[in-house]
């Protein structure tokens, strides 16, 4: 695991501090969507399906950076959408990092050298920019040429002026054991970026392209046979241990949404931000009026084929952290991520 020592500690007290208040659930980190418009149309996204109106919106700062302090977690990734087509996003991440939040900026990349003048390198602050394969087979997952080679000029750009840079690949069934070897290998090794995120494209009701979705049988397989040879402890991945083993079939957890919860233009999204079963104001309301039994596979049928990391990742940071042994591992795995 390629987090930073630093987070890692921030990380491993806060789960401390929920462990002595005896609260069952707690935000890990905040998925906030301060705009659904983006200036891609990404086969596996739904998120620009919204009516006109709505894609107009752009959350005020105030609105989103209390949601993240309503919540109280640790980490903020901010999606959209596009968050770089937000005004204000620099004034967003300025405010979360001043409240010593660890923000995670989503981005395709497109705006990225446009906009870097407005952000600050911070330990607390890494764009984690979008790939899903190499040249050929990003750009078709986003459906225009050229996506591919700005990301990566962006990515060099932002690592040469001193930012933290970490990228976010999600695999589909069209995918390979090697395509993967190859993406990851490419980021991990050529470009060099701080942490990689890798997650099993999941099918969610909204996005336009319903064929490609990986089933848990091929996930698992396919992760297994992409993960040996050394390249799982090779690669920088911004993973726990656990989840790593839950990838390829090693593990099994329930779904745990409520520690990702997400925050978007409607309010708090319940169950997470894959599935939208209705809103709330508050977070309180989120964790208190939500029937979080009802959710994981073997529960919900729309849950069935989903191994995504805003469910299943937190159930792995709380295992490691009820097992001396998984600690000492991750811990083991986060230094040597960093040397």
């Amino acid at each position: 695991m390629a987090m930073p020592l630093r987070q890692s500690i921030k990380v491993a007290t806060y789960l401390f501090e929920q462990k002595l208040r005896k609260r069952e659930k707690f935000p890990l980190i905040v998925e906030l969507e301060p705009l659904f418009a983006c200036n891609l149309a990404c086969e596996g996204c739904g998120k620009i399906q919204h009516p006109a109106g709505v894609l107009k919106q752009r959350m005020p700062v105030a609105q989103a950076v209390g949601a993240v302090l309503e919540s109280g977690a640790p980490m903020v990734s901010i999606a959209g959408g596009e968050p770089l087509m937000h005004p204000q996003i620099d004034e967003i991440v300025r405010q979360l990092v001043a409240k010593k939040k660890y923000v995670f900026l989503c981005t395709n990349a497109m705006l990225m050298r446009k906009k870097l003048d407005k952000f600050t390198p911070s330990p607390y602050f890494a764009f984690a920019v979008h790939i899903d394969g190499l040249r050929e087979r990003h750009d078709e997952s986003v459906a225009k040429e050229g996506v591919f080679d700005e990301a990566v000029a962006a990515m060099k750009e932002a690592k040469r002026r001193g930012f933290r840079v970490t990228t976010n690949s999600t695999f589909f069934n069209t995918d390979t054991p090697q395509t993967i070897i190859e993406v990851l290998n490419y980021l991990n090794d050529d470009l060099k970026v701080d942490e990689m995120m890798i997650s099993p494209a999941y099918a969610y009701e909204k996005a336009p392209d319903q064929e490609h979705f990986l089933g848990v049988d091929q996930t698992r397989e396919l992760f297994k046979k992409a993960f040996a040879g050394g390249n799982r402890a090779r690669w920088r991945l911004n993973h726990s241990p656990l989840f790593l083993d839950f990838l390829e079939g090693k593990a099994d957890f329930p779904c745990t949404a409520w520690a990702i919860p997400n925050y978007s233009l409607f309010g708090w999204q319940r169950p997470c931000y894959l599935m939208s079963d209705g809103y709330v104001p508050t977070y309180r309301q989120l964790i208190e009026e939500t029937d979080w039994s009802k959710y994981g596979r073997g529960k919900d049928p729309r849950c069935a084929n989903c191994m995504a990391h805003c469910g299943y990742e937190p159930t792995a940071v709380l295992a490691t952290m009820g097992s001396l042994k998984e600690s000492l591992r991750a811990a083991r795995e986060s230094v040597g991520g960093n040397r």
